[in-house]
């Protein structure tokens, strides 16, 4: 169905005299072949194929030869082996928060002067927050092509089943909790848990806006950070909201049982009752046809806060083709461009106008609560821009999830991460 979607929306940017496929480069008599590096499922890459696709039809002097490196550990190898060997992709598509070896290293060509010359781009044309998180001591380093924040997605079969309403856009910490915990089921009272009420990642990007909506921060400094202040009291309560999740209520699978099947596998099975996630499970989630469900948004604490995920193309600075690299760049961040790739429910485009449009906020399609990931936009932060943020968030990664799965004291896991991680602080230049 995803293929039929994506090849439909191809079918309507070329019929549709509302929304014409915007060019402004001048095609080389000469053709060129660049290589777009990619790391997705297969509902990813199909939209990304019919994007080259539709490119390539209207810039014929440029070939584009589509990679796509499944898993992203996988893709981060791939992408440091390629750099090291001098062989890099032209483009590739990265998360801000994994492109700071890369410009640490000057491996990316800075976009600024391309967009400023663009005659169908514009910077206010897409969202600050995900401009901000590609751009690198005031110079914008790749284009964002999309945004997200994490939501609740829920199974509406199961809070049917157990009589509970469907969560509020107002709900709060406490009112998430009891739901969770009603939704938690012993169903043949075996002592094992069939049905969980929640499923949730033990990293930082999943505790980071429980941090900052209880009024905690992450780091010392936003802007030039050198030490985490997770043992703040703030950021510490939250923290120990986070984790008791699993170490007190038992809302969330444990080590073992997670070990066993994932919370996102539990989710698609309809034995999970609520999942934290991003936009990127859209597609998967559209071909459920066993149980319904929809997205709520996080649970509220003090103050409004999410966090952003986005991901953006980025040009190789070792590049031969980077005007052709730019050519399908520009293209492809075009409202057509866009609107391709915002037809498979992976992403909220990080165009402004687009976003809102009700072609991508379609409510035929589930989502059908969608407007949650647009009412987040204004609370949207991001982590620091470090060189070393990867490495950082890797070893607050590692301590928190001992902590969570109740192998290690909260306390003991705040203190080894920070201890792990004080060198990168040193190292973020």
């Amino acid at each position: 169905m995803i293929r039929v979607a994506v090849m439909l929306g191809v079918i309507l940017l070329l019929s549709s005299a509302c929304m014409p496929l915007e060019l402004s480069f001048t095609p080389s008599s000469e053709q060129v072949s660049i290589v777009f590096l990619i790391s997705g499922d297969p509902a990813d890459e199909e939209a990304y194929r019919a994007l080259v696709e539709q490119f390539m039809a209207e810039v014929p002097a440029v070939r584009v030869e589509l990679l796509n490196i499944p898993g992203q550990g996988d893709f981060r190898r791939r992408l440091t082996a390629d750099f090291a060997a001098g062989t890099p992709p032209d483009v590739f598509l990265i998360n801000y928060r994994r492109y700071g070896p890369l410009i640490a290293r000057n491996a990316i060509a800075p976009i600024d002067g391309y967009l400023a010359q663009s005659a169908v781009l514009r910077r206010e044309d897409f969202y600050p927050q995900a401009l901000e998180a590609f751009t690198w001591r005031g110079e914008l380093m790749c284009m964002p092509q999309n945004m997200s924040s994490p939501v609740i997605y829920y199974n509406k079969d199961l809070f049917d089943a157990a009589g509970l309403p469907y969560p509020a856009n107002d709900w709060r910490w406490e009112d998430f909790v009891t739901t969770a915990q009603a939704l938690t089921r012993d169903w043949d009272g075996d002592g094992t848990i069939d049905q969980y009420g929640f499923g949730v990642e033990a990293t930082l990007v999943r505790a980071a806006p429980f941090i900052w909506m209880n009024g905690g921060e992450i780091v010392d400094d936003p802007t030039m950070p050198t030490t985490l202040t997770l043992s703040a009291p703030a950021s510490r309560e939250a923290l120990a909201w986070f984790v008791d999740l699993q170490n007190s209520h038992r809302v969330v699978p444990d080590a073992v049982a997670e070990a066993a099947e994932s919370s996102l596998s539990r989710f698609l099975n309809g034995r999970l009752a609520m999942l934290m996630e991003s936009r990127r499970v859209v597609p998967e989630f559209r071909r459920i046809e066993a149980f319904d469900w929809d997205v709520a948004p996080l649970p509220l604490g003090k103050v409004p806060a999410s966090i952003l995920h986005s991901d953006a193309f980025c040009i190789a600075a070792a590049s031969l083709h980077r005007e052709a690299a730019w050519q399908f760049v520009e293209f492809a961040n075009t409202r057509a461009g866009q609107s391709i790739l915002a037809r498979s429910g992976r992403t909220i485009p990080s165009r402004i106008d687009l976003a809102a449009d009700p072609t991508v906020l379609d409510p035929q399609a589930k989502p059908h609560n969608t407007r949650i990931f647009l009412d987040a936009v204004p609370t949207l932060r991001t982590f620091p821009a470090l060189a070393t943020w990867a490495d950082i968030e890797s070893a607050v990664d590692a301590e928190l999830k001992q902590a969570f799965y109740g192998q290690i004291s909260l306390d003991d896991a705040i203190a080894a991460a920070t201890a792990r991680s004080a060198d990168f602080f040193s190292q973020r230049e």
